[in-house]
C-alpha cells in the first residue's frame, strides 16, 4: 500500500495516479508493494532526519529508509519539497517533473540501485528516465 503524508503545507493533486503509478514502476522491476510511507517535508525537517539518523550535516532531496522483505518493498520515503523545487529550477525542468524523479529514485533505491559511483548513477539515470514515463497517461 501506498501512503502519502505531509508534514508541510504541499499536498499531492492526485494521490491516486502517484499511488498507481509508483504500483507500476514497482512491478515493473519484478518486485511487490509492502508499505511505502511518502512523507513530504520541509528542509528543516529533513536536515534533522539528516543529522539525527545518517549523521550528515547537510540539506537533501530525499532520504529513504528501507525495511523491504526479498521482494517485498516497504519503508519510509522523506522527500524535502524545497529541495525538490530548487533542484527543478537548476535542471531547468518543471517541479512535477522533478517531484516524479525523486519518488521514482526512491522507489528504484529499494529495487537494488544504487547512486554511490559514476557507474551506478549513469545506471540510476536511466532508470529514472525510464520510470517517470510510466506517469504519463494516454487521454
Amino acid at each position: 500500500m501506498i501512503n502519502f503524508h505531509y508534514e508541510t503545507d504541499f499536498s499531492l493533486e492526485n494521490e491516486k495516479l502517484y499511488a498507481e503509478t509508483i504500483s507500476r514502476v514497482i512491478i515493473s522491476e519484478n518486485n511487490d508493494e509492502g508499505e511505502i510511507n511518502f512523507i513530504f517535508c520541509d528542509d528543516d525537517y529533513l536536515l534533522e532526519i539528516n543529522q539525527k539518523y545518517l549523521d550528515h550535516d547537510t540539506y537533501t532531496d530525499i532520504i529513504s529508509f528501507d525495511y523491504s522483505e526479498g521482494k517485498i518493498l516497504q519503508g519510509d520515503i522523506f522527500i524535502s519539497i524545497e529541495r525538490v523545487k530548487e533542484n527543478a529550477k537548476t535542471y531547468q525542468v518543471t517541479f512535477e517533473k522533478e517531484l516524479r524523479r525523486v519518488i521514482v529514485h526512491g522507489i528504484l533505491h529499494y529495487c537494488g540501485y544504487k547512486d554511490k559511483s559514476e557507474d551506478d548513477v549513469a545506471l540510476m539515470r536511466s532508470k529514472e528516465d525510464e520510470k517517470i514515463k510510466m506517469f504519463h497517461v494516454e487521454q
